[in-house]
This record gives C-alpha cells, sequence and structure tokens, in this order.
C-alpha cells in the first residue's frame, strides 16, 4: 500500500513598504497626511545613506508630533496597495498554509492588515498614537530582525526557512532572502538584483504569488 507524503506547510512571509505599498511606504504615507512629503523624503534619503531605522523612527516621530488615528486611518486607506492582497491572503489559508507581514514600519499601521487576512503582523513598536511617549529604540526593527522574527515564526509553525516564501523589494529584506530559497522580489530596486528566484513587475499580488503558488506541493 503507499502512503502519499503529506504536503509540507509554507509560511509566506511579507514585506510592506514597496512591496504591498507599491511605489510608497507607510511612513511616507503618514507624512502625506501632515503636509510633510518633502522632510519626510529627505529622511528616507537618509536612510539609504545609512541612516539607522531607530534613528528614522526617532525623527520621523518628531515630525508627526500632531499625528491623530484619523490620520493614520486615511493614510492606510489612501495608500496604493497592490491588488489581491485579500485574495493571496485567503488563499494561503484555505491551503492549509500561513502568512505574516513583517515590516520596519510602525506597528501601529501594519497592525491594521489583520483585518485583511494575514495571519500575524510584526512592525517596529511605536508609542501610541496620538503619540505622549517617545520611541523606545530598542523596538525598532532592522533588517536583521526581519530574520529573527522569521525564524521564530517556523518555530512556532513548525515549518523550517527551506518551507518559506519572502517578498520583498529592497535592502531591508536582502538578509531575509538569503536564507530562504524561495523568494519574490516585487517591484524590487538594484539591491535584490540576483538574490531572488523570481521577480515580478506590476501592480496585483496575485500575479506575484502565482510563481510560486505550486512550486512546492
Amino acid at each position: 500500500m503507499f502512503h502519499v507524503k503529506p504536503r509540507t506547510r509554507r509560511l509566506h512571509l511579507f514585506d510592506l513598504d514597496g512591496t504591498l505599498i507599491r511605489g510608497s511606504a507607510a511612513a511616507v504615507e503618514i507624512s502625506r497626511q501632515l503636509d510633510l512629503v518633502e522632510e519626510i523624503a529627505v529622511l528616507e534619503e537618509g536612510f539609504l545613506r545609512g541612516l539607522t531605522p531607530d534613528e528614522f523612527a526617532v525623527q520621523a516621530r518628531e515630525l508627526w508630533a500632531a499625528l491623530t488615528l484619523e490620520q493614520v486611518t486615511a493614510a492606510f486607506e489612501g495608500a496604493p496597495w497592490l491588488a489581491g492582497i485579500r485574495e493571496v491572503w485567503a488563499d494561503i489559508r484555505a491551503r492549509g498554509d500561513h502568512c505574516a507581514v513583517i515590516s520596519l514600519s510602525p506597528d501601529f499601521f501594519v497592525e491594521r492588515l489583520l483585518d485583511w487576512g494575514v495571519g500575524s503582523t510584526h512592525g517596529s513598536l511605536w508609542p501610541a498614537v496620538p503619540f505622549t511617549e517617545p520611541i523606545h529604540r530598542p523596538g525598532i526593527l532592522d533588517a536583521r530582525a526581519k530574520v529573527r522574527i522569521a525564524r521564530e515564526l517556523c518555530a512556532g509553525y513548525g515549518v523550517e526557512p527551506a518551507d518559506c516564501v519572502a517578498y520583498g523589494d529592497s535592502m531591508s529584506d536582502a538578509e531575509l532572502f538569503a536564507i530562504v530559497p524561495e523568494t519574490v522580489a516585487v517591484n524590487a530596486d538594484h539591491h535584490l538584483a540576483g538574490l531572488s528566484r523570481h521577480s515580478y513587475s506590476g501592480g496585483d499580488l496575485r500575479e506575484a504569488y502565482a510563481l510560486v503558488r505550486n512550486s512546492a506541493a
């Protein structure tokens, strides 16, 4: 009698800025609500030149001193999200697989994706909006933290990094791409060139997901 080996469960790991949000980032969309687009652009440029994530957060917190929950909601709802995000996550769940978002962006923004059906969200730990507390630097994530969180999720779900799929777009995803064999560069910059197994350019997550949906049976 033949025994069919059960399909290995997979864990899909999604970046947010530039990946699920095309051509933008949570910080940019939040700043847009405060008419601080030019100011956040300077910070973003600094980040590309080596500004650490925790220092970025401290300076962004100063820029956003007057931020309200209503503005966070408007930023989230108005962001240029890829199409098909809810459908992809629903399909992942229906197949018995798992999915998570790991982002350097503020947790108060990232966690809103739970309502769209992702299994868990992991963002930098910011004070509650409206702000009354300063940034706690150790709570701000960096690229290395993405790898740590991915490994913790693997342990929790009982899967290996080899059973993961990672979706990202920039240098903050490079370390994670290095430990995950199945990777999708989504509207990516040059930092992921040669690091990803698949590459997608477009506006629909369903099309990026199709590249890996049946790659591990």
